[in-house]
């Protein structure tokens, strides 16, 4: 049924939660695995000073770096449990980075864990989840993290 599944990641246990119900699917479908790591953009002023490009930059790297390491280590648990998986490391607005690589990805489920945040918080920072429900074009696996 599924040939492939996206998992985006954010490095917290939280999100980690939903790898137990992508390991059991993947095993179940013989399903290959795309964990995905989305690093948001700090914003950057056009026009600052060159030393502070660089700087930012450089963070960037550093950020994008830490998460192919993140990554890395999640896709080597799941290489020694028999499931094929990949990683990605992509710069950009979450929702929106997740809907393309389910795209360029062409995968079959988006499979993500939920902070579960209501209220004033869900205002200000906004869900991951409740974007990509309403823009998904696939099957979306969520999970309510607690």
């Amino acid at each position: 049924m599924y040939k492939s599944i996206l998992t985006p990641l954010d490095g917290s246990k939280r999100a980690e939660s939903i790898l137990k119900h992508v390991e059991e699917l993947a095993q179940r479908f013989d399903a290959k695995v795309v964990f995905l790591k989305v690093i948001e953009p700090s914003t950057f002023i056009a026009g600052s000073e060159t030393a502070f490009y660089a700087q930012y930059k450089e963070e960037m790297e550093q950020k994008n770096k830490q998460a192919e390491v993140y990554l890395a280590g999640i896709k080597g648990e799941f290489r020694e449990k028999g499931i094929e998986s990949k990683v990605r490391v992509v710069n950009g607005p979450i929702v929106d980075a997740i809907i393309a690589a389910a795209d360029g990805e062409n995968v079959d489920l988006i499979a993500i864990a939920s902070h579960g945040r209501s209220g004033l918080s869900r205002v200000f920072y906004g869900s991951v989840a409740a974007g990509i429900l309403n823009r998904a074009d696939r099957p979306l696996l969520l999970i309510r993290s607690r």
